[in-house]
């Protein structure tokens, strides 16, 4: 579980609005339309994903850190969180 069920609301919020967005890109290649509106459209879309991850990993740096339950991942360590957190860099 990534947070509460507002967090993931947000996530899945951001995720399709991407989605959408990704498929707007999609058609607009498909059209031939300008490189600077695919750009722009490509920029907003890495935007919203990016904004999505941040958002996971801000709501989950608690249960990440914290005892899992049992049969579960083990937590993970500082130096595991941070590199996942630098990924989205």
């Amino acid at each position: 579980m990534i947070g509460d069920d507002d967090a993931i609301a947000q996530i899945l919020h951001r995720l399709r609005r991407a989605q959408g967005q990704l498929t707007g890109v999609i058609s607009m290649i498909e059209d031939g339309r300008d490189c600077k509106d695919v750009v722009t459209q490509l920029a907003a879309v890495s935007k919203a994903l990016d904004r999505a991850g941040f958002k996971i990993v801000a709501t989950g740096l608690r249960q990440c850190l914290t005892d899992t339950p049992e049969g579960e991942r083990a937590p993970m360590t500082i130096d595991e969180l941070e590199k996942l957190f630098l990924s989205l860099a």
